[in-house]
């Protein structure tokens, strides 16, 4: 009897050895440590994460928690610099497409492991503009959901009345509209303005405006060594051009009275109050203000159509959107008490919140793979199941993933802005919040008469370059 005692312990003791050294018939287990994930943003989107932060729990053993905390926009980046400067910030955290030059130092590129978004997936993946916006040196450091381009907004009740039967496609046509749908009196009152276009405290988003005019123009916005450049001349044919300048120009010549092509000036209404309102027949803006628009005058017929193009150079628009990053450094939590796994180390928080990434914006394989301290965890999803997908079918939102833009392309509200995410564009800007007031300035001392379109943009420049010296 003792004899076959001594074979079972045996028997136990060299399979916990081969269990242990993973060379048994079940892996060890994942669980490693209890983290919780805590995801900062503006967006109302909490409802349209919390299904999707159950299912990845569900994958992950390591993930106790994820949670997601929106901030006001207007206190959000100060909330958050001061948060992250302390080690209490998130761990995750939406960036806006311009932020990343100024915030490079507060968040961790992807890292390369298994399971992990790596450069040839972020390309194939996503639109052109968000791999031209978030990596850097062959390194990933934001991924978007969705992303935002211009559209055009226009009425088409007035249209109608003029007898303009389609949106414009060019900027000819939209001069030859603007021309139609402006109605001017005897005193020099605009009654009815056919754009909101040309000034810039009463316009939403002006400077983006510009920015597309400017990109459309193909101006070079900063040089090889990140120096401003929109000032500077091209060669074409055997003509030296200024596209920074033909832009600026062009944008303002809708707010000035001795123009043929005038029709809004800064005593109009806020450009999306006044397009409500039916005093305006086109604006500018993006698609979060359908339901803005839609709010404010429910029973306005209105449409949305892609912006206006210049015949002789290639389609461009431009973009302003959000991605997810993850920020550095995190003060380790204490392990709960209830927990005897210990706390997650850095580098353990870092892997983890980009594989939940990965996950969450990435298109599905059929398998999703979460590694832990190099023990394989695989668990096979449902085929039906995209986290991304899902999300942008609550929010309604464009694509950033261009799978999902070729369903979204025919869909009647926001096909337009996913279409034309195809051809965005940005450019990187060393400070965007004082660049945005910089072009303010520019473009209203042009429209006081203060400067002209050649020396208020080479102030500009001069300026916009002095914040990154």
């Amino acid at each position: 009897m003792k004899y076959y005692i001594k074979i079972i312990i045996l028997v136990i003791f060299l399979g916990g050895l081969l269990t242990i050294s993973g060379c048994g018939c079940k892996q060890a287990n994942p669980h490693q440590y209890d983290l919780s994930l805590e995801i900062w943003g503006t967006l109302d989107e909490g409802d349209a994460l919390n299904g999707i932060f159950e299912n990845y729990r569900k994958i992950d053993a390591n993930i106790s928690k994820i949670t997601y905390k929106k901030i006001a926009t207007d206190t959000y980046k100060k909330e958050l610099i001061d948060a992250l400067a302390s080690g209490q910030g998130p761990d995750i955290f939406l960036l806006n497409n311009t932020w990343l030059p100024s915030f490079k130092d507060k968040i961790v590129a992807a890292p390369t492991t298994q399971g992990v978004l790596n450069e040839q997936k972020f390309r194939s993946n996503f639109v052109d503009v968000a791999a031209n916006d978030f990596i850097n040196d062959g390194k990933i450091y934001a991924v978007p959901l969705s992303v935002n381009s211009l559209g055009l907004y226009y009425n088409k009740d007035l249209f109608n009345q003029a007898g303009i039967t389609t949106p414009p496609v060019d900027w000819n046509q939209f001069i030859d509209d603007v021309r139609k749908l402006t109605k001017i009196d005897a005193t020099g009152e605009i009654r009815q303005s056919g754009a909101a276009i040309g000034t810039t405290y009463n316009i939403n988003r002006s400077t983006d405006v510009l920015n597309l005019i400017m990109l459309q123009r193909e101006t070079n916005m900063v040089n090889d060594q990140g120096r401003a450049n929109f000032n500077s001349s091209i060669i074409l044919g055997n003509q030296t051009a200024f596209p920074g300048e033909d832009a600026l120009n062009f944008y303002t010549q809708f707010a000035s009275s001795s123009s043929p092509n005038y029709t809004w000036n800064p005593n109009q209404h806020y450009s999306i109050d006044a397009f409500a309102e039916g005093h305006v027949a086109m604006m500018f803006n993006y698609s979060w203000h359908i339901a803005t628009v839609t709010n404010k005058a429910p029973k306005l017929n209105f449409a949305v159509a892609p912006v206006p193009q210049f015949a002789d150079t290639p389609k461009v628009n431009f973009a302003n959107y959000w991605a997810f990053g993850v920020a550095k450094n995190k003060i380790a939590e204490k392990g709960s008490t209830q927990s005897t796994k210990p706390p997650a180390s850095n580098d353990e928080r870092v892997a983890e919140a980009w594989k939940f990434l990965t996950y969450l914006t990435t298109k599905p394989d059929g398998t999703f793979v979460a590694t832990s301290s190099g023990i394989g965890l695989g668990k096979t999803l449902s085929a039906d199941f995209d986290p991304a997908k899902s999300y942008l079918e609550k929010t309604g939102e464009p694509a950033a993933r261009r799978d999902i833009i070729e369903i979204q392309k025919n869909d009647p509200t926001i096909g337009v802005f996913a279409t034309d995410n195809l051809i965005d564009k940005s450019w990187s800007e060393s400070d965007p919040s004082s660049i945005e007031a910089i072009f303010a300035e520019m473009i209203d001392q042009v429209n006081k008469g203060q400067s002209t379109v050649s020396d208020a943009l080479k102030t500009a420049s001069t300026r916009v370059q002095s914040l990154s010296n």
